[in-house]
């Protein structure tokens, strides 16, 4: 079998290397264990948004395939990531060192044999104040609060509780997930709207709670703006679904992506 670990970044220098370390000593480690019968090639293919710093240089020391995309937006990374993976399975994890990649591996052993279809990581089952700003968990909190209750429909078929965390991006699923997903948006609300498709499109979709670490670098997000714009594309992305009862559904991403909302 094979895997893609796919990370975005832009000016990681300080964590990106870790990262990737920790990723593929886990890897290793669960080939000789969790995955004795079957191992898994994995790739590992970082995204790098133009850095300007030694990210690209340090990714490929660590035995990753660097793409440079120069499009904006944290959506457009993961989109040209996905089109360029060749795993069957699919993880994902964020450059700047606070998701817990050692636990991919498990996470992976559990979707095939649960047959899960996706699988998020819920950093806030388990959020520190020293790994989240409190502006920041209010604004997850708002997030994660309206697409329950505008995605309730969809939800109530889903585990309970399901989608605590839209925003995370600690990811785990099948790449057959993007033949019936409808992606848009280039920006950070990419993160919502992949789960929300899995869901909506019928998918079985877990979370498990996950630890969250702090940042080894500055954030790039900026609650209040980041956060308006998110909302505005849950509010829009709920009417868009509404619609296609009469319209019929939209095409998939792996058959092309369609018009794209800008970051």
């Amino acid at each position: 079998m094979r895997g893609s670990f796919v990370v975005p970044t832009l000016n990681e220098e300080r964590s990106i290397g870790e990262v990737l370390r920790t990723f593929r000593t886990a890897a290793e480690a669960a080939n000789r264990s969790l995955f004795r019968a079957d191992p898994i090639a994995w790739e590992m293919l970082v995204v790098d948004g133009a850095s300007t710093d030694r990210t690209s240089e340090i990714a490929t020391a660590e035995g990753a395939r660097v793409i440079v995309e120069r499009r904006r937006g944290y959506g457009r990374a993961y989109k040209t990531g996905f089109r360029e993976a060749q795993g069957e399975v699919i993880a994902t994890s964020d450059g700047d060192g606070t998701y817990p990649v050692e636990t991919i591996p498990a996470s992976v052993r559990r979707l095939l044999d649960e047959r899960i279809d996706f699988l998020n990581g819920d950093r806030m089952s388990r959020i520190t104040r020293r790994s989240m700003t409190t502006e920041h968990r209010w604004g997850n909190w708002v997030l994660n609060l309206f697409l329950r209750i505008a995605y309730h429909r969809y939800l109530a078929a889903q585990p309970e509780r399901t989608l605590l965390d839209s925003q995370s991006g600690y990811w785990v699923f099948r790449r057959e997930v993007l033949d019936r997903v409808h992606l848009t948006s280039d920006g950070m609300a990419f993160s919502e709207e992949l789960k929300l498709e899995t869901v909506v499109r019928g998918l079985r979709f877990v979370e498990v709670p996950i630890a969250y670490g702090e940042r080894a670098t500055p954030p790039k997000l900026q609650s209040g703006r980041d956060g308006i714009r998110n909302l505005v594309f849950l509010a829009t992305k709920r009417l868009e679904v509404a619609r296609e009862t009469s319209r019929g559904p939209p095409l998939p991403f792996a058959r092309g992506e369609g018009p794209s909302v800008p970051p």
